[in-house]
């Protein structure tokens, strides 16, 4: 899926607040976004959120042979994965040219400035050595990979803890973290990269650039600087002319974001650390730097409720009401057996429909016949209700029967309900006689 180009309206207005020293997030020129940094439950795990750029960094390691012409030193291996999960435009399987120009920048930033001592990493030369390998996953793309990729990188290395080995002639012995504690990686210094995006020809200058700033940049420059001022590293990409005044400037710049960010590092893996080693058990990993204000928290704040003087406000309140009304309304009976609360209420439902009417239409012959049956078996259940008898409902053609009391003179309640079908079998058929009649003529 490609991503959505911006569109000439975006463009311009990003382009006329850049050269108003201006920024969507509200951040100065120079100005870094938020680092945050979490650790998970293993060692050499780690989270790096630079603003809403997130990368998930894991290491681990192996034992294997070492390479033919570096008998003596173990294997780096660095691998920066671009998933759709971060951004729609990344395709599954596919190494773009993004993804290759990111992997080899950080195998210079990292592995040819030597910050790990892999001499260190050798067990028994020409036979055993460890392989550190970092896998870098980017969850969500917000701008400057470099910078995040590089931070989580270094962050992991140095979080990270390899079993502890023991050589006995040609046997090595490799032991558990409970057997013998990890030990911790030889890391010499922590190279950092700091991005630089160039607008209208190198005229304009942001460090940090985020995904919009990105879109419509002219040229990137990447130092990779460590706290001690040494440059490890620097690339330039886009194609502009920069001037030496103009790298001077960026690397001067990084030399103070670098050192803001290495003293942030250590206090991250400080802090860790002292959890970690709690006599108390501390609580460490991702699911302990969640914020409680967000969704993901099963936490609720709890607020105190003095419920002493509910009982005295209950009485306070009832005190003040109004008294309910002592009027109750007189049961209409309608017929012997039935009763109603109230007088009736008029039909509250809107007019009929066109198709309801004609339908009534239709039908009025019939109800008529009908409403004359209903009343006569209303007549004969007031006659039988005035001797005591049982009480029968019909509501229906089929003259369906419920007896109340069926112990009391059922036979005749029948022979009367019969007759009235008589009497309208008698009434039917005479019409009948004078439609044939009118169809012979």
């Amino acid at each position: 899926m490609k991503e959505t180009p911006l569109s000439n309206c975006e463009r311009r207005f990003l382009l006329r607040a850049i050269e108003e020293k201006k920024r969507l997030d509200g951040r100065q020129t120079y100005d870094y976004r938020n680092i945050k940094i979490s650790f998970g439950t293993d060692y050499g795990c780690c989270i790096v959120e630079l603003g809403k750029t997130r990368v998930l960094g894991q290491v681990s390691c192996e034992l294997v042979s070492p390479k033919l012409n570096r008998a003596t030193e173990g294997i780096l291996f660095f691998n920066l994965e671009l998933s759709q999960m971060a951004a729609p435009a990344f395709e599954p399987g596919r190494q773009s040219d993004l993804l290759v120009k990111l992997n080899r920048l950080l195998e210079r930033c990292l592995r040819n400035s030597k910050c790990i001592d892999t001499e260190s990493l050798c067990v028994v030369a020409g036979e055993k050595v460890w392989q550190i390998r970092v896998d870098l996953h980017l969850l969500n793309h917000d701008g400057n990979i470099i910078d995040a990729a590089s931070i989580a990188a270094i962050v992991a290395l140095c979080h990270f803890r390899r079993p502890d080995v023991s050589v006995q002639g040609d046997e090595v012995t490799l032991y558990t973290p409970e057997e013998r504690d990890p030990v911790p990686l030889s890391i010499h210094h922590m190279p950092i990269c700091v991005s630089f995006a160039f607008f209208q020809q190198g005229t304009y200058l942001l460090v940090d650039p985020n995904e919009r700033e990105e879109r419509v940049m002219d040229g990137l420059l990447v130092i990779a600087m460590n706290k001690h001022r040494e440059i490890c590293t620097i690339q330039s990409s886009g194609g502009i002319m920069l001037l030496k005044d103009q790298v001077l400037r960026c690397s001067k710049i990084a030399g103070v974001k670098v050192a803001e960010i290495t003293e942030l590092i250590q206090k991250a893996l400080e802090n860790d650390q002292k959890v970690r080693h709690r006599k108390e058990g501390g609580k460490f990993g991702f699911a302990e730097s969640i914020a409680n204000q967000r969704i993901t928290a099963f936490k609720m704040e709890k607020a105190p409720i003095d419920t002493s003087d509910v009982g005295e406000k209950a009485e306070e309140i009832i005190a003040e009401a109004e008294p309910p009304s002592e009027v109750v309304s007189n049961p209409v009976l309608w017929t012997p057996g039935t009763a109603q609360i109230g007088e009736g209420i008029e039909n509250s439902w809107g007019d009929l429909e066109d198709s309801e009417k004609e339908d009534e239409d239709e039908g009025g012959s019939e109800e008529a016949v009908i409403l004359d049956s209903v009343k006569m078996d209303a007549g004969v259940i007031s006659n039988i209700g005035s001797q005591d008898a049982p009480i029968v409902l019909s509501d229906s053609e089929e003259e369906e029967m419920i007896i109340l009391e069926p112990d009391k003179n059922p036979k005749k309640i029948r022979t009367q309900t019969i007759s009235v079908k008589q009497e309208k079998a008698a009434s039917k058929k005479p019409m009948k006689k004078r439609k044939k009649k009118r169809a012979v003529n």
